[in-house]
């Protein structure tokens, strides 16, 4: 609480009070700097990421590496590479957004969580109990949400779909980066991983492709069809993939 001057006016008591008010300004500053911080430090981290921060395990976990059952889906926008060439700016970031917050909604909707954003693609992953049938619930609900959207016939003509490549298995966690550029990303990396974006990109539209490993824990849960064996960027031999249809 702010103290009242009276008269006379005592000097040490006139210095006290302005001091009390110059440091009552300064916190409400440094509030306003914070919340300003923090909300745009929510515009480019993953919700997952700062709920984990406020944990007490946060700290001691910054230089934790783990191994982790998970799936990984990566999906892409088929064709969105002509709209960026073609475009102006403003609309080519407008547009991807919103298609990106389309998908993202069922990404969170079925407690997956982005690890980021590539280019014109989505890697999202998907851990904890029943991690691999809801990450395919969440691939089909963002197939089916991109696909009622309206095609564009103004500026360009481009009507949405995707290609997404999911993968299941054990891979590493952890907070990957440069200790030069002091930055790390909390990500997955591993086989499993590189082996979901291969796949991903073996994918026409509209399709969501699995190998015959994830396809066997899931084919009495979903409607999937043999596609037939694909060859993948750095794999010795042709892998056996599968389309989830429903």
């Amino acid at each position: 609480a702010f103290d009242f001057i009276t008269k006379p006016v005592d000097f040490n008591d006139l210095e006290v009070t302005m001091e009390k008010t110059i440091n009552h300004v300064l916190q409400i500053r440094e509030t306003l700097k914070a919340i300003k911080e923090n909300n745009i430090l929510k515009m480019y981290v993953d919700e997952t990421v700062l709920n984990f921060m406020d944990t007490r395990e946060f700290e001691s976990s910054l230089m934790k590496n783990e191994t982790i059952d998970a799936t990984v889906a990566f999906i892409d926008i088929c064709g969105f590479t002509s709209i960026s060439e073609n475009a102006a700016p403003d609309t080519v970031v407008h547009l991807l957004n919103s298609y990106f917050d389309v998908m993202v909604k069922e990404i969170i909707a079925h407690e997956g969580f982005v690890d980021k954003f590539i280019g014109d693609a989505i890697m999202a992953v998907f851990r904890g109990e029943y991690h691999l049938d809801r990450a395919i619930e969440a691939c089909l609900g963002a197939r089916a949400q991109i696909a009622k959207l309206p095609a564009l016939t103004e500026d360009v003509s481009f009507k949405p779909s995707v290609t997404i490549g999911l993968n299941s298995g054990e891979m590493i966690s952890g907070n990957i980066g440069s200790a030069s550029l002091r930055r790390l990303d909390y990500t997955v990396i591993g086989d499993i991983v590189n082996t979901a974006q291969r796949i991903q990109s073996a994918a026409r539209p509209g399709q969501i492709l699995i190998d015959d490993t994830t396809y066997q824990k899931v084919k009495n849960s979903f409607k999937c069809e043999k596609v037939g064996e694909v060859k993948l960027k750095n794999k010795s031999t042709p892998k056996v993939v599968w389309d989830v249809i429903e």
